[in-house]
């Protein structure tokens, strides 16, 4: 006997597959992509799932932590610039960006890069 539904399907959620009103789908990454602002800027944020992010590792801006890969994570750039801009973020620290000093602190025996 299968488990049993705690749903049924259709109950208002958007199908698998289908975007978020406001956010299209990018090819390439997987994921949506869509705009924000911050900081005055207009920023084309993708989400980035972990099977897509498979093979490089990341260094994040917000945490300077590295992005192992294989883990989902943000990707962020600013819209005037294009795509050469492009930084990859935990989705924690791209979601706190605005709660982080604009001075990243570092232990004594950190690598800096």
């Amino acid at each position: 006997m299968s488990p049993r539904r705690n749903r049924p399907k259709g109950a208002g959620d958007p199908r698998p597959g289908q975007a978020a009103e406001g956010a299209e789908p990018s090819g390439r990454y997987g994921g949506f992509q869509r705009a924000e602002s911050w900081q005055g800027e207009q920023w084309s944020v993708r989400h980035v799932a972990g099977a897509s992010a498979a093979g490089k590792t990341y260094r994040c801006p917000g945490c300077d932590q590295e992005i192992p890969s294989g883990l989902a994570h943000v990707v962020a750039w600013p819209e005037h610039s294009g795509v050469d801009e492009r930084r990859h973020w935990h989705t924690a620290c791209w979601n706190a960006k605005d709660r982080r000093t604009t001075r990243v602190r570092r232990s004594r025996n950190a690598p800096r890069y």
